[in-house]
């Protein structure tokens, strides 16, 4: 099986991710995290799928907060997006947990 690939990161240091309000949960997983948990890219769990988001409920929100800010697997470190803010980064994955649970 050939290695999975690495998505290419949302955003870059010199971009701004436009947010409707500051932190907005939605609008960082539209511009950044949707590339990869829409369609399940390299075992990415995908938006709203309940059963492959509850290990990772189970886990915490600081365990997913960490993944997210350290990366894992082919998952970037930010989530590839590195001019998100920790606040935005916490609000996206509040936004993902919400609709897997």
């Amino acid at each position: 099986m050939p290695p999975a690939e690495r998505p290419e990161p949302a955003a870059t240091a010199g971009e701004t991710v436009a947010v409707a309000a500051a932190g907005d949960g939605e609008a960082v997983y539209q511009k950044a995290c949707k590339n990869c948990h829409a369609t399940g890219v390299a075992n990415a769990p995908k938006f709203g799928d309940s059963q492959a988001w509850a290990s990772r409920i189970a886990k915490g929100r600081d365990a997913l907060f960490g993944s997210v800010k350290n990366g894992l697997n082919v998952m970037p470190p930010m989530g590839g997006c590195m001019a998100c803010s920790d606040e935005e980064l916490r609000n996206a994955v509040e936004y993902m947990v919400s609709h897997g649970s």
